[in-house]
């Protein structure tokens, strides 16, 4: 299994940054997919997740700015940020977890996000 992320990168705050997971899962559609990040001394937080019905859910502080998405026939995974600020910046993760577990069991290696 592969999650491999893509277009991070800098950006001035206020701009935007868009996200993609590539994902290598044979039975993509049954997986909830998230986005999660981890900035410097600071915990890794959940961002956002899709269930495998495509129903999204948004992190307070990313609310109104960030869009996940997906698309099953491609098997891929999208976050669209808008409106960036610095406390942003951190390293983004897609991640995946099969629709009866709870912990997500697929990471991907990760895109560094900075905001300046």
């Amino acid at each position: 299994v592969q999650l491999v992320e893509s277009g991070g990168g800098s950006v001035q705050a206020g701009g935007p940054l868009r996200l993609s997971c590539a994902v290598s899962l044979s039975s993509y559609g049954d997986y909830w997919m998230a986005w999660f990040r981890r900035a410097p001394g600071k915990e890794r937080e959940l961002v956002a997740h899709i269930s495998y019905y495509g129903l999204p859910n948004y992190a307070d502080f990313v609310k109104g700015r960030f869009t996940i998405s997906r698309d099953n026939a491609k098997k891929t995974l999208s976050l669209q940020m808008n409106s960036l600020k610095p406390e942003d910046t951190a390293m983004y993760y897609c991640a995946a977890r099969w629709y009866r577990r709870t912990d997500y069991d697929y990471w991907g290696q990760g895109t560094q996000v900075t905001v300046s």
